[in-house]
């Protein structure tokens, strides 16, 4: 009986024995790499961070100065440019009116063909100059022969409307829009404005852009402004909408003032035709055909010309599966269109040298590169690493003081959402994680870096939730719901929160707590509209 009580006992104990060696040996590794290699490392991983972040508040300072100065006093764009409404002559009628052909790609639109085609065939245009495009890529019959049947209905009412068809998706968009212009009744057209299937412009819309590029033969591009009209949908819609104001509001109305040269936002959008094909067409080397296609028609002399006031209302994902696709493809294009045109700008002859700095450093490594990179690797590796290893300080001003600056000017877009800036700065840091993924993917030109998905849109199947045609909640998906990645870094922030809690000194752990929380409600799904299996 004493044997079998002392055999039992030791059982423990040995496996005690064994955890304490293990702990031990981990320990002393621990120890033995800490001072020469970890501390270096992590302190060098501060400065180059401290670097970045320095970068982008110098980026955001000197766009709040610009967009202050435009605001109080730059002339606005029909001031700054000849304009002027186009209106019918007596001698030559419609003839005053330049031919405009109106291209709307869509794919599988099944909630919102009738919306676009119809705000389309509503613009106040004489209808003998107007020709609409409808470019259907789409794979399901049904829907192909849904937006068919709408074409006809509209040209029956007298608008020239062309339904078009291709045999294959190549180039997805890019190749549709490229297709689209090669017809033969689009060879009379001088100007191609691009809405996409959610787009819903204002009947003056062509009234309101055109004359820019009719007057002024310097002008490539007319950008109007988009407008979310389901916002307030849910926190997701709210998130994306501060985002994108800032965007519009700031980033768009600076490169139009300062430089006549912005990012294209890929609809929303008048071309003039004879300026895409100088610029070669359109590209689907990346995801980013719109921005690709902007840069080389700036790189030929273009101008482009933003109008703030010039608003179309649109649509936001609500799920956050459509809204991530989106997200990497917005990322990793930006990206890789750096990586494969940073020598053609350098090599430019044609434009200044102030502008072929503010497009390589300004709009493509600190907006598209540098703004994603800092946020992951400071917020959400580099600082939490710092807590488990206090010989490696972050000085308040690079961990405080400037990414509140940062945040406040990042609010000027949307001041109704001001009360939500601090879980919108928390949701910002975890879909960094993401940018900074697919930002690494298009430099490297890996593998997802030129995937392609639709995000996928509800139109006004939302606004009355007893429509039988609404769509289905999702069934329940463990895949869908569980995102093992953003559980992780939770994970990972919750310990050194309690790490930070026991044994720190700067009070990290309010911000790492709450970060966790962000991480953990995105990682098992809930946000968004549709929470699957609910």
């Amino acid at each position: 009986m004493a044997e079998e009580v002392t055999a039992t006992a030791m059982i423990p104990e040995t496996f005690q024995g064994a955890r304490d060696d293990m702990a031990g040996q981990i320990g002393v590794i621990w120890e033995l790499i800490k001072a020469p290699l970890i501390v270096p490392l992590l302190r060098l991983s501060v400065y180059v961070c401290l670097a970045m972040t320095l970068m982008l508040f110098m980026e955001r300072l000197y766009m709040g100065v610009v967009i202050i100065l435009v605001k109080l006093f730059w002339k606005k764009p029909d001031k700054r440019y000849k304009w002027e409404p186009i209106s019918e002559d007596l001698e030559i009628g419609n003839e005053a009116f330049p031919v405009v052909l109106v291209q709307i790609p869509m794919f599988n639109e099944r909630e919102v063909y009738k919306i676009s085609i119809g705000a389309a065939c509503n613009l106040s245009w004489p209808s003998d100059r107007l020709v609409i495009q409808v470019l259907d890529d789409s794979t399901d019959p049904a829907v192909k022969d849904m937006v068919e049947k709408e074409c006809q209905r509209w040209a029956s009412k007298g608008i020239n409307i062309r339904y078009q068809i291709r045999e294959t998706r190549g180039g997805y968009k890019a190749g549709a829009l490229k297709e689209g212009l090669k017809r033969d009744y689009v060879k009379h057209c001088e100007y191609v404005v691009i809405f996409d299937a959610d787009f819903r412009p204002e009947p003056d819309y062509l009234r309101r852009a055109i004359p820019f590029l009719a007057l002024n033969s310097e002008i490539a591009l007319v950008q109007g402004r988009w407008r979310f009209v389901n916002s307030d949908e849910c926190l997701l819609t709210r998130m994306q909408e501060m985002s994108l104001d800032y965007h519009f509001t700031v980033e768009q109305e600076v490169g139009s003032s300062t430089h006549a040269f912005f990012g294209f936002n890929g609809t929303a959008g008048v071309w003039r035709i004879a300026a895409i094909n100088e610029a070669g067409g359109w590209k689907d080397r990346t995801t980013v055909e719109d921005m690709d296609l902007a840069v080389r028609a700036s790189l030929k002399g273009w101008k482009f010309v933003y109008l703030g006031d010039l608003q179309v209302k649109s649509e936001l994902p609500s799920t956050f599966k459509a809204f991530r696709f989106q997200q990497h493809r917005w990322s990793c294009g930006p990206a890789n269109l750096f990586r494969k045109m940073v020598m053609e700008i350098i090599r430019n002859k044609k434009v200044t040298l102030f502008k072929k700095v503010y497009v390589i450093y300004s709009f493509f490594f600190v907006r598209k590169i540098i703004a994603h990179m800092v946020t992951f690797f400071f917020f959400c590796v580099v600082l939490p690493l710092t807590i488990l290893v206090p010989e490696v300080e972050v000085p308040k001003w690079g961990a405080i003081y400037i990414p509140c600056i940062i945040t406040a000017m990042n609010s000027v877009g949307t001041p109704r959402s001001v009360h939500l800036l601090f879980y919108w700065i928390l949701f910002e840091n975890v879909m960094s994680l993401h940018r900074t993924k697919a930002t690494f993917i298009g430099l490297l030109e890996a593998g997802r870096a030129n995937e392609w998905v639709v995000t996928e849109k509800l139109g006004d199947t939302l606004k009355n939730k007893s429509n039988p045609k609404a769509p289905k909640r999702p069934l329940f998906r463990i895949g869908d719901r569980i995102h093992l990645v953003e559980l992780g870094f939770g994970a990972f922030l919750f310990f050194c929160g309690c790490y930070d809690f026991l044994y720190g000194k700067h009070n990290y752990f309010i911000y790492l707590f709450l970060q966790t929380l962000t991480f953990t409600i995105v990682g098992f799904g809930y946000i968004g509209t549709f929470v699957p299996g609910s």
